[in-house]
């Protein structure tokens, strides 16, 4: 990683900050800009910040980056780099570094002369973050000189004013979000530091430090190996094939490849694709490549090697998914990204790009480590056999569900509603709960299943011996849609999936279980939204002919400071069933006045990591997780 000098800077100046449109309505419309004003979109324009100093990196001029979370809810960002330019814009007349922070699509990424490759939102970023904060302060270290300027609701409120010399080179950007404009500003550590660690690996060399006053945590992210060391990450705690993992790079046509493999034990596949550091979780054109050359190189490699015997049929892709973790890392001028999320990278050139590199070097490599084929394949053969058995599981499965009217084994009383749209079901936990449910719901339109006990831990086994479960059989059943590959999110019969578990260990392992199988198996369920997790009350209080009902002890404590004088009777559940149908009705599942969370993964590598560690087959890294979080741990019923 090169630092930035003065000297160096000349290249990149105002003439080269281009002016696409204004910065109106951003204030007004949000949403459009960053998603949303909840927490996703919170913590979107700190990373709109962070991928500035990012792109500094990539293009070899920044090797540090700072983000500093203070105690009263400001942020601030500081890196090492060129600093953003300060001379005047020639279309403008105004300084090149107002002009970034005041004009949406105004930046030095479009012509692909500052920056070959970029992330972020390609110049809406820092102007959508200034529009969306109460105050933001900018400090620029150049070319020998400090520069400072402030700004309100994205509006200049001073002159960029030239200070004292220095021989620093950077940029420092300070903001303190809107609360006018967000529903709250309380940012998340395990958030922040998950995003922060994958630009660190995807940057070797690039050291990321972020600190949190009011958590008082703090945290170098620096990994010289790069997407090795990543994948070694996601493997830690996993019994691996073979080590250290393969990387492949290369180059062509202007587009920077890079791939990390290694294959683990487990039944899960893990593969992370990035384009431009931005993660594209629906995959792209990039996947598609390396897929193919994994299938192509592994089955060549194996006759040749006659690892795979003549009369064995080549392997599939769907056979050599088993154990695989994958980092997948591209660069390239010009990203097209769409899907849902526009998050798929669709560049049609990048597939045959990555298989004939991957492909290369991946046959290289296995010439020259002949460890690796064999666990390899025989992994997939013993993968090829699961699935047909799976498959045969889940046909067995699906003649059940259109066989069986609604007589499901696990007593789901469903609802008189046969449209999808308004339907939700609650999976409840135990069935004395489940009573007090079935009594308390609208049958209209809301079904009950009752669980018996815990449901099989799907991070430790095959489909094929999940669908052997029969508590998991009963919720694909009830839920209709299938499982696994077969799943299809069109044809859920429940519009909303509610877990509802007691406020416990045992409620909160069934939760865990629920959520892993869920996660692994019915993925799309939480990617549109579908899935939710029930929030019943801790507390009921009762004041005279007054109740309320407490959710956490934050609320119960200022309940009890707001009635100081009066004498309250506090009943602490502990769980569900202590609850009678009204009461349940009332505080869980009446659509006007419940508290419900909807699952979401903001964080796909985080999300796989907390499962595969909460969940998985090592103790070690398990040990781990609980003593860093152990402090954060509130109301644990033993």
């Amino acid at each position: 990683m090169t630092s930035a000098s003065a000297s160096a800077s000349s290249q990149y100046t105002a003439k080269d900050i281009q002016i696409l449109e204004g910065l109106e309505a951003v204030r007004r419309r949000p949403g459009m800009y960053i998603g949303d004003t909840g927490s996703r979109g919170l913590h979107h324009i700190v990373y709109e910040v962070v991928d500035n100093a990012i792109d500094e990196a990539m293009a070899g001029w920044c090797s540090k980056i700072e983000i500093r979370i203070h105690a009263d809810g400001h942020v601030s960002v500081e890196d090492n780099g060129r600093g953003i330019p300060t001379d005047l814009h020639p279309q403008t007349g105004r300084p090149a570094a107002e002009v970034v922070l005041t004009t949406l699509h105004a930046g030095g990424k479009f012509d692909k002369k500052s920056y070959q490759v970029s992330g972020g939102l390609h110049g809406v970023g820092v102007s959508v973050v200034n529009a969306l904060s109460e105050w933001l302060n900018l400090t620029v270290w150049r070319e020998g000189k400090e520069w400072r300027q402030t700004y309100s609701k994205g509006k200049p409120t001073s002159d960029l004013c030239c200070g004292e010399p220095t021989d620093k080179n950077g940029t420092l950007i300070e903001f303190m979000p809107d609360s006018s404009i967000f529903d709250e500003i309380e940012f998340s550590w395990e958030t922040l530091a998950g995003r922060f660690r994958e630009m660190a690996f995807l940057n070797p060399g690039l050291s990321i430090e972020l600190k949190d006053e009011v958590s008082e945590t703090e945290k170098v992210f620096h990994y010289e190996g790069g997407i090795s060391s990543f994948v070694e990450y996601l493997n830690r705690g996993k019994n691996t094939l073979f080590a250290p993992p393969i990387v492949i790079s290369g180059q062509r046509e202007g587009v920077t490849v890079e791939i990390g493999i290694q294959y683990n034990d487990s039944y899960i596949e893990r593969v992370f694709a990035f384009a431009n550091l931005i993660n594209t979780v629906e995959g792209g054109t990039h996947v598609s490549g390396f897929r193919t050359a994994l299938t192509r190189a592994i089955n060549e490699s194996a006759r040749r090697n006659k690892v795979l015997r003549e009369k064995d049929p080549n392997l599939t892709g769907d056979d050599l998914k088993e154990g695989l973790t994958a980092v997948i890392s591209v660069k390239l001028p010009e990203p097209q990204f769409e899907g849902q999320t526009k998050t798929k990278l669709g560049n049609g050139e990048i597939k045959g790009i990555v298989d004939s590199i991957f492909y290369d070097g991946l046959m290289a490599e296995i010439d020259e480590r002949p460890d690796i084929l064999k666990p390899v394949v025989e992994k997939a053969i013993k993968a090829r056999l699961a699935r047909e058995a799976a498959k045969k599981a889940r046909e067995l499965v699906r003649r059940k569900t259109a066989l069986a009217g609604l007589d499901l084994p696990g007593k789901l009383a469903d609802c008189s509603s046969r449209n999808p749209e308004e339907c939700e079901i609650f999976i409840v936990e135990g069935d004395s709960a489940g009573g007090s449910a079935k009594q308390g719901r609208d049958r209209n339109f809301q079904a009950i299943l009752p669980l018996r006990g815990k449901i099989l831990n799907v991070e430790k086994a095959r489909i094929d011996k999940a669908l052997d479960n029969q508590e998991i059989r009963t919720i694909i059943q009830a839920l209709g849609a299938g499982v696994g590959e077969d799943f299809n999110v069109n044809n859920i019969r429940y519009n909303k999936t509610f877990i509802m578990t007691d406020a416990d260990v045992d409620g909160a392992h069934i939760r865990t279980l629920l959520l892993t199988l869920f996660y692994r198996f019915m993925p799309m369920l939480i990617e549109r939204g579908h899935l939710y997790v029930a929030q019943p009350p801790l507390y009921r209080v009762q004041a005279g002919k007054e109740i309320h009902y407490c959710y956490s002890e934050k609320e119960l404590k200022a309940l009890q400071d707001s009635m100081k004088s009066r004498k309250l009777s506090i009943q602490r559940y502990k769980g569900l069933g202590e609850m009678n149908p009204e009461q349940l009705w009332e505080t869980t599942m009446d659509p006007a006045t419940r508290t419900c969370k909807r699952v979401e993964v903001e964080d796909a590598v985080s999300a796989d990591e907390y499962f595969s560690i909460l969940m998985g087959d090592k103790v070690e890294p398990r040990r781990e997780f609980i003593e860093t979080h152990a402090k954060e741990v509130r109301n644990l019923d033993v």
